[in-house]
This record gives structure tokens, C-alpha cells and sequence, in this order.
């Protein structure tokens, strides 16, 4: 399933103008149902890029809480964009706080939550301190990221995320338009080999560090999250609370630490 389309477009500058043709990122929606003791619900419409969408199925319902293991998903029907999955009984699944009531957009965490106290109960494993990294491993984690992102590259229109292990190699990437989807397709991926909690080693994404984020990487038990951009407010307040390293602004081996510096293990060459 392609991922780009190529586009014609009318390209402007000072003194030209010039009819052209641009590669840009797919967007499209996908719609998501759970079966959970023989009833059927809709957890609204997703929009994402096309590709790897069973991973981003399983990421995405085990970083909203309906499953907690790779085994509660008993099967996946598609047709399509439409994808209906049953899972298992024994799922703790609550249609009044699962349950979205508007189209989720690819820039959305949050969408279609009444409040955001549904989501601040957060089960997740407890985080290891024996994990750290050196200072020059954090502005190199974001090269390689970068490097790795073949959709950007191509239409400077999509975001991922990427985990990296404690030696500086890249162990796993997921892109996407959507932060959030590129986010639960790399989750997907290690739930779906039973890797969760993640130790292999740390999350580094394109964008900045929202809530949202920072809350799938430690429901994920994943220590040490490096952000490109900034931290919001309650990013900051959840790393402190559940022990995460987070890090922020990185950008000419600069960057900011916002909680547990303990990790980070200052070098020279940083």
C-alpha cells in the first residue's frame, strides 16, 4: 500500500514560476471497531498514513488501555480502511471510557475524551534506573532518527519515532502524518513480539514532547524520552511523577533535560 502520491502544483518565487509535480504523505481514514463479549463498538475514525496498520491496531488499543497484552487481541477483520477486532473477554474494556465520540484526527491524542481524568490512571510497569545514556549519545540519537526517515525526506510532511538502543543503534522506526499514530505503530511492533515493557532501549521522536506522548512511552516502560522539540507542562509533571527521563530541544548537541538527569552521563565530546 503506497504511502506518497505525487501531486501537480504551481511553484512561486521572487522572479519565476514554474508548474510542477511535489510528492506528498497520504492521509487517510481508517475506521476501528472492538467486539468485546459479543457486542460490537466503534472507537471512531482514524487518520493516518496507510501501512502497517495491524501494528499501529495494537499499539493504539494497548496505549488507550482496551488490551494489556498481545493475547487480548483474538483476531482482526478488514476490509479496506474498516478494521473490526475481537478481543478477548477477559479485557477490561470500558465502552464509556474507550469509547471516542468524534473522528480522530492525525494531529489528535486527546480527541473525543470527555475529560482528561480518564486517562491520567495510568497502568503501567515500573521504570528501571540502571538504564542510562552519554550526553553525545542524545544529539546522535536525533541524527540517526533523521536519517532514517525515508517518508520525510521524500515530503517533509510525516513524523516518527524511533527506539535506539544504549549502544546508539537503531533497533526499530515508525512513520507517520500523525506523531501519535508513528508513536502506536513502533509500540504496535514491539507489543506484537511481546517486548513491552521496552527494554531494549530509548524512544527519540520528531516533534515535540506532548502528554500524550510522554504518557504511551511510559505505559510502555520506556525510561529515557528524547524529543526534537519542546515538553509541554504536564509531559514534564508525568516524567517527574512516574520516574521517566525526559529530554527536550535538542539541536546542535544542545539540550535540555526536564527530569531525572540521573540517566544522562555527561561526556566530553558533548
Amino acid at each position: 500500500m503506497g504511502k506518497i502520491i505525487e501531486v501537480d502544483i504551481q511553484k512561486f518565487s521572487d522572479d519565476s514560476h514554474s508548474h510542477e509535480t511535489d510528492e506528498v504523505a497520504i492521509e487517510r481514514a481508517m475506521t476501528i471497531k472492538v467486539i468485546h463479549l459479543g457486542e460490537e463498538h466503534s472507537l471512531g475514525i482514524l487518520m493516518r498514513t496507510p501501512g502497517n496498520d495491524i501494528e499501529l491496531i495494537y499499539g493504539f488499543l494497548y496505549c488507550e488501555g482496551v488490551i494489556s497484552s498481545s493475547d487480548d487481541i483474538v483476531d482482526i477483520y478488514s476490509k479496506d480502511d474498516d478494521f473490526v477486532v475481537k478481543i478477548a473477554d477477559e479485557c477490561s474494556f470500558d465502552s464509556a471510557e474507550h469509547v471516542r465520540k468524534t473522528s480522530v484526527s492525525s494531529a489528535c491524542g486527546l480527541c473525543g475524551r470527555d475529560s482528561i481524568s480518564s486517562l491520567i490512571r495510568l497502568n503501567a510497569p515500573a521504570l528501571p534506573n540502571d538504564r542510562k545514556i552519554l550526553s553525545s549519545s542524545i544529539s546522535k540519537s536525533v541524527d540517526l532518527l533523521r536519517s532514517r526517515q525515508d517518508l520525510f525526506s521524500k515530503t517533509g510532511g510525516s513524523h516518527a519515532a524511533a527506539i535506539i538502543d544504549y549502544n546508539g543503534n537503531l533497533v526499530s522506526i515508525s512513520e507517520d502524518v500523525g506523531r501519535h499514530n508513528a508513536l502506536d505503530k513502533l509500540m504496535g511492533t514491539f507489543l506484537m513480539d511481546n517486548k513491552i515493557p521496552i527494554n531494549e532501549g530509548f524512544l527519540v521522536v520528531s516533534g515535540r514532547a506532548s502528554f500524550e506522548l510522554t504518557y504511551k512511552a511510559i505505559r510502555c516502560g520506556i525510561p529515557i524520552f528524547i524529543a526534537v522539540g519542546a515538553p509541554s507542562s504536564m509531559a514534564v509533571e508525568m516524567s517527574i511523577e512516574h520516574g521517566m527521563t525526559l529530554i527536550g530541544f535538542v539541536k546542535n548537541k544542545v539540550a535540555s533535560v526536564y527530569s531525572y538527569p540521573s540517566r544522562v552521563i555527561i561526556d566530553q565530546t558533548f
